[in-house]
């Protein structure tokens, strides 16, 4: 899907409709240590290790694509509900 790098849409801190320049929102860091993770390292020893022994799954063919939306005029940033695409394209125009 194309879409563009740049839009009208409505700024909740400027309250009016602006320009906003799209960009995806990127996966943050992990933390160092997660619940499951500790999880894991319990169960790690002699015998079976129960739900962590099975084989994971494939990726799905489309993913939620999440967007930012950053005001032209405040420079503030909102996001919106993400859309299921395979590819996301963000072209000029």
């Amino acid at each position: 899907m194309k879409m563009p790098k740049q839009i009208k849409a409505h700024c909740p801190f400027c309250n009016k409709h602006t320009l906003h320049t799209v960009e995806k929102v990127r996966k943050g860091r992990a933390t160092t240590m997660a619940h499951i993770d500790r999880q894991k390292k319990r169960a790690q020893g002699i015998g079976n290790s129960g739900k962590f022994s099975k084989v994971p799954g494939g990726d799905k063919p489309t993913k939620r694509v999440n967007l930012r939306y950053r005001c032209n005029e405040c420079n503030k940033a909102h996001n919106r509900k993400g859309f299921k695409v395979s590819k996301l394209d963000l072209v000029e125009g």
